[in-house]
């Protein structure tokens, strides 16, 4: 008797031992998840290390027609916010990885401060869906909007809300 009730209180034990409580994905209003990113030029970033900017953290893929309409108007915004407290980390979810991006870069013309997430992991962390998913991060490591979809960036109302964001953050 003993040794069936240790038996089913070391059975109880491993059980408990292997559930964990699964991450819920970043909200509008909530924290962003911190995570590292691998750039086509070898940089390691860290989301946490960019508190005090604002962050578009931005997940596409080269075959994916909408990425491909917002890439131009990515760039012109990328271009307008320099100088500012503002940083833009375009995460490839390409299975190809870095030869994929760069082939693509190189026969389009475009370039985006490009990061790769080739395990899915920073898209898992996320809870994407699909491409293109943008978070919008404030200056404290907070989600301003999650835009599910393509839009054009270089909207004036889009970089008044930037702008916004990044004056709060000095």
């Amino acid at each position: 008797m003993k040794r069936t009730l240790l038996i089913l209180l070391l059975f109880a034990l491993m059980s408990l031992a292997g559930c964990t409580k699964e991450a819920k994905p970043p909200v509008e209003g909530g924290p962003a998840v911190d995570l590292t990113l691998n750039a086509l030029n070898g940089e390691k970033v860290t989301l946490s290390e960019l508190k005090g900017k604002v962050v578009i953290l931005n997940f596409w893929a080269t075959w994916c027609p909408p990425c491909r309409q917002e890439i131009p108007s990515m760039m012109r915004l990328n271009t307008a916010m320099a100088g500012k407290p503002f940083r833009m980390l375009c995460v490839s979810i390409d299975d190809g990885g870095k030869e994929a991006v760069e082939k693509f870069f190189s026969t389009t013309g475009f370039n985006l401060p490009a990061f790769l997430d080739t395990d899915k992991r920073a898209g898992a962390l996320y809870g994407i869906t699909g491409v293109p998913e943008t978070f919008i991060i404030d200056a404290n490591g907070v989600i301003l909007k999650k835009i599910v979809g393509a839009i054009e960036w270089d909207n004036p109302q889009v970089i008044a809300f930037l702008n916004d964001a990044v004056a709060k953050a000095k």
